[in-house]
């Protein structure tokens, strides 16, 4: 069908020792596992997004709106655009 669509900005988190990191258009639909340790999400996208607790996108959805930041005591294993 058409071309994948991605969240247009960036997804940026804390791992481990407080290093910031980012994901530059993430992809919409499509669940993102962090490899490590991930906390404070802030969502510089202009799309919604939804944080898990587990891997692969399990357990209770949390959601993170466009251009918001979750508290810096929040924690996620994974995160899925739009």
């Amino acid at each position: 069908m058409g071309a994948a669509f991605a969240a247009k900005g960036s997804f940026i988190w804390l791992g481990p020792k407080g290093k910031s990191y980012l994901v530059e258009n993430p992809p919409n639909g499509r669940c993102l596992t962090m490899g490590q340790h991930a906390q404070a999400p802030r969502n510089a996208t202009k799309t919604p997004a939804v944080l898990f607790p587990g891997k692969k996108c399990k357990g209770h959805p949390i959601p993170l709106a466009p251009g918001k930041q979750a508290p810096r005591s929040t924690s996620f294993s994974s995160v899925r655009f739009g």
